[in-house]
């Protein structure tokens, strides 16, 4: 055989192996389908040592001149060899490299490569960055968190960031924040921090909406409450919205991760409020329906102290609270709860009341032991003396506990026999131990009413024969009124001073113009009412009227010096010698020269009316100068009364003369009476002669 026959021999030896790689090659590809992609590495090598196993075949097909298709089937030669030929022409073949059928992308063909990319890139996710994106815990430990994205690497998300899901485990589903695909070294770079702040406002909102419970991590302590971190927000958990018991040190909450309710959100100013509380309350409403379908009064239950107030207890009945007034703690008088309970403690309590709408629990302590007015001896009656001591003092009186949880009042009446108007404490203080008298005792009701000045002598029982009327004697001034003085004799005697009985010159509006309170002043009995325990003084009456000796001193028309000391609408207040004052109307203060006088003016008044009943003098200063007038004119009208009188007298003296003329006179008047006339006659007729005539003078 030829070398070129050789040749040819060993290419068609090589077509016909060819199928066997393909095959070969093809099942590599299929496994590489199938197994994961960091595995490509293992399936290079296996694909290397198919080809090696190749190679070794081929050396050993050349030293074989015939092949199993040869011996089975005849060829014919020349057919072969003009087909042969044919190839040749159609296709040069290639020198095989031995080198690179190790390379990975000389093992595919480009359709192939294709295939397989398409296949692996719908494994990956389409990832964007800057998104908030769904991921999956793959791995954690104590510092950080593996997540799967889908991407073609995972990432690494420090611990520290999901601290508010303690309960965190491999498998669940986180939201994660793409800050890159790839930093500096071809890592991922994944924020869970991030992604929650990004939709942690969505989500405060739809939880509170919806009134869903939500996790969050208490941060720290602050003024009235603790900072909580839910989805990456700062919220404040109020002090009273931690638990339903008051909580007392916030500190043992922090760095605790707890469940809350979203309360109150301020869009505004960012602000979000959350409450634990909330959701116990939910649990404890569903128990205390339970509770208080259950309670009947009267019934006795077990419950531990919640909260003291000044007014009273709470108590925790096991989901409900009840309340134990201050007055339901002891039979006896107490000033705090805190004498008798301490907070945490368990005690048994009865139910006094309940109200189902209101929730409201009434509860009794005291109500469980005996009352001690039960055990209060029965030989005790009105009338016996008792010893107690002050435990309550009051404006109107005082309770004295005579035993415990027996108590009666001494009202402030029952304190003195004085009339006078005074204060418990004005007898009294709270600890003050003292004995008394009882004046009433009611057990049905338990009441008692105490008495203490009846230990001591009544002054009224011998009052007249101490105060006798006309009888003088100093007082105390205890009160005013507008209508007179309330003095004190002695403790239990009082008596009024009328105002009208305070001066006998002196007009007085009030008793404060006269004394004080306080002030000792002397007084006399005018009359004493032992029934109605009244005594009449006056203060006035210690010495004599002396109206009697004004009358005489300020008679009508008497002028006295006075000096103005008050001018009021209807007139002036004068005061007169003797300290009395007198009232002068505003007619009468006119002067000489139509001027009015002015305050501290000294001017001499006229007395034109006095009454001693009414003890009123009336003056006018006007009269004065009034009166001189007329006084004046009076006298000259006596004087052309006289003149007028004498005048008469004359002309009745004429007339009697002219009666004795005689009648020869008369006629000789008569003659010259008529020549007279004549004569004037004579005269007017001549005058008018000599006058010329008007109506000539007009023509």
């Amino acid at each position: 055989m030829t070398e070129k026959e050789t040749k040819d021999t060993s290419e068609e030896i090589q077509k016909k192996k060819e199928p066997k790689v393909r095959e070969t090659t093809e099942a590599v590809k299929e496994e590489s389908k199938v197994e994961e992609t960091t595995e490509e590495i293992k399936e290079e090598s296996k694909v290397e040592e198919t080809i090696e196993e190749l190679k070794e075949e081929i050396p050993e097909i050349k030293e074989e001149p015939q092949i199993e298709s040869i011996e089975t089937e005849p060829i014919d030669a020349d057919a072969e060899k003009t087909e042969a030929v044919e190839e040749k022409k159609e296709e040069i073949p290639v020198e095989f490299d031995w080198d690179s059928i190790s390379k990975k992308q000389e093992i595919y063909s480009a359709d192939e490569r294709t295939k397989l990319e398409e296949v692996y890139d719908k494994t990956l996710s389409s990832i964007v960055e800057h998104e908030v994106i769904d991921g999956t815990v793959v791995v954690k430990n104590n510092r950080e968190v593996v997540v799967n994205i889908g991407f073609k690497s995972d990432g690494v998300i420090p611990l520290s960031e999901l601290r508010y899901n303690p309960d965190l485990k491999v498998g669940d589903k986180i939201e994660v924040y793409v800050e890159s695909q790839e930093d500096m070294s071809g890592q991922l770079i994944l924020s869970h921090k991030k992604a929650r702040i990004l939709k942690s406002w969505e989500r405060v909102n739809k939880a509170h909406e919806n009134d869903e419970i939500i996790n969050g991590y208490v941060k720290c302590r602050t003024k009235g409450g603790l900072i909580v971190d839910i989805f990456g927000i700062e919220a404040f958990l109020p002090g009273s919205q931690i638990d339903v018991k008051p909580i007392r040190d916030y500190d043992v909450f922090v760095d605790k991760t707890m469940e809350f309710k979203v309360v109150k959100i301020n869009h505004e100013y960012k602000n979000v409020v959350v409450s634990h509380k909330a959701l116990i309350e939910d649990e404890l409403e569903q128990q205390r329906a339970e509770i208080i379908s259950k309670l009947e009064k009267g019934q006795v239950l077990e419950g531990t102290v919640k909260n003291i107030t000044s007014y009273g207890v709470f108590i925790d009945l096991g989901g409900v609270d009840g309340l134990i007034h201050i007055t339901d703690l002891s039979w006896g008088r107490i000033n705090h709860p805190q004498e008798i309970v301490e907070l945490d403690q368990k005690i048994k309590v009865v139910i006094l009341d309940f109200d189902d709408s209101k929730k409201r629990i009434a509860l009794g302590l005291k109500q469980l032991t005996p009352h001690p007015w039960d055990a209060l001896d029965p030989n005790i009656k009105i009338g016996d003396k008792v010893k107690g001591k002050v435990v309550v003092l009051a404006d109107y009186g005082a309770f004295i506990e005579i035993a415990p949880g027996v108590e009666g009042l001494i009202h402030v009446s029952e304190m003195s026999w004085s009339q006078h108007l005074r204060t418990a404490q004005d007898f009294l203080k709270v600890g003050d131990k003292l004995e008394a008298q009882i004046l009433t005792l009611d057990r049905e009701d338990r009441k008692m009413s105490l008495g203490i000045k009846q230990l001591i002598p009544d002054p009224w029982a011998n009052i007249l024969e101490k105060y006798p009327k006309k009888s003088k004697h100093k007082a105390t001034v205890r009160n005013f009124t507008n209508f007179g003085i309330f003095v004190e004799l002695e403790e239990g005697v009082d008596g009024l001073i009328h105002i009208s009985d305070l001066s006998w010159s002196k007009k007085i509006k009030h008793p404060a113009e006269f004394t004080k309170i306080e002030e000792k002043i002397d007084v006399v009995v005018l009359d004493v009412d032992k029934e109605n325990r009244r005594l009449s003084l006056g203060h006035k009456q210690l010495e004599e009227n002396p109206w009697d000796v004004f009358e005489t001193i300020f008679t009508v028309n008497s002028v006295h010096k006075g000096t103005i000391l008050n001018i009021i609408e209807k007139g002036a207040i004068v005061s007169l010698p003797y300290g009395v004052e007198g009232f002068v109307p505003t007619r009468h203060l006119t002067k000489e020269d139509n001027t009015n006088p002015k305050m501290d003016e000294t001017l001499e008044f006229k007395v034109i009316e006095f009454s001693k009943d009414n003890k009123k003098i009336i003056l006018s200063h006007s009269k004065i100068f009034q009166d001189e007038q007329r006084a004046t004119k009076a006298k000259e009208h006596a004087k052309t009364k006289t003149a007028e009188k004498t005048t008469k007298k004359a002309v009745k003296k004429i007339k009697a003369n002219l009666e004795k003329t005689t009648l020869g006179d008369i006629e000789a008047l008569a003659s010259l009476k008529s020549n007279m006339e004549q004569k004037e006659k004579k005269e007017k007729k001549e005058k008018a002669k000599l006058e010329p005539k008007p109506e000539k003078d007009n023509e």
